[in-house]
């Protein structure tokens, strides 16, 4: 059974992947978390060592460049989706988009599934450059198995989910500096604040709804076990997705809602 295509859709999703590709930044940033992640993972591997007992991060300090090329995947992601999405109202080209593809959702639609592509490519990036520096100057200090397949796992859907999220976020606030800037802005001063609020409080498992301490929860499988800022696994995961959902939902209606 050979599965077709719509042609409306077609036209939609290369309209928009074309807008990526013909740009320098996209190309830059994909190189960057490769280059990033190869560099960090063989400082790393050189300078930390493998899974020891009581040890915060459950793969080992010389895993660390893997996580810091991850980290610089998931903040490309967002920026990158935010670009993408919000770049068009400072540009003022939403309505001449919005004229060849009319249909708001499948507007919508196209530009989150670009979004969400291309963060799964800077994930890949980061994980495949990252590999290479663990393989070539690590492999005696780090141990190759399901739990690190599961952080690869985790940081690819932490990228998608952040690429979806800073899409969503440029949709609905109409300005990618905003897009970028206010989850930012949560991300590295705010939610910290309320970690430290929730734990002075005696109630740090509030914390774990947070996007934030999903997100690491979600990349650093089985690391901090004794931490109630940071949800197992699984959970975060989860949590993550639905703040994406929300995300998506909220850009959604105010496209469909909203004159463009």
């Amino acid at each position: 059974m050979i599965v077709t295509v719509p042609a409306e859709v077609s036209r939609a999703a290369t309209s928009e992947a074309r807008k990526l590709t013909t740009l320098r930044w996209p190309w830059l940033l994909l190189t960057g978390c490769a280059v990033v992640g190869l560099l960090a993972a063989i400082g790393s591997t050189t300078l930390g060592s493998g899974p020891q007992p009581k040890q915060d991060l459950a793969t080992g300090t010389a895993s660390m460049g893997l996580y810091i090329g991850l980290a610089v995947a998931i903040a490309g992601s967002l920026i990158g989706g935010a670009l993408g999405a919000g770049g068009e109202y400072r540009y003022a080209s939403m309505p001449v988009t919005a004229l060849f593809t009319p249909d708001r959702d499948l507007l919508f639609g196209a530009k989150i599934g670009i979004a969400a592509v291309y963060s799964l490519l800077l994930g890949l990036a980061a994980e495949v450059g990252a590999g290479l520096g663990l393989v070539t100057a690590g492999r005696h200090k780090i141990e190759f198995g399901l739990r690190l397949v599961s952080v690869l796992g985790g940081g690819l859907l932490a990228a998608v989910c952040w690429g979806v999220i800073g899409a969503s976020l440029g949709l609905l606030l109409r300005s990618a500096v905003l897009a970028i800037v206010a989850p930012l802005g949560w991300l590295l001063v705010i939610e910290p604040l309320i970690w430290l609020i929730a734990h002075g409080s005696d109630v740090p498992g509030v914390a774990v709804l947070f996007p934030g301490s999903a997100t690491i929860s979600a990349v650093a499988v089985d690391s901090f076990p004794g931490n109630r800022l940071f949800a197992p696994s699984p959970a975060s995961a989860v949590i993550l997705l639905l703040w994406t959902l929300a995300a998506g939902a909220g850009a959604w209606w105010y496209l469909r809602q909203r004159d463009i």
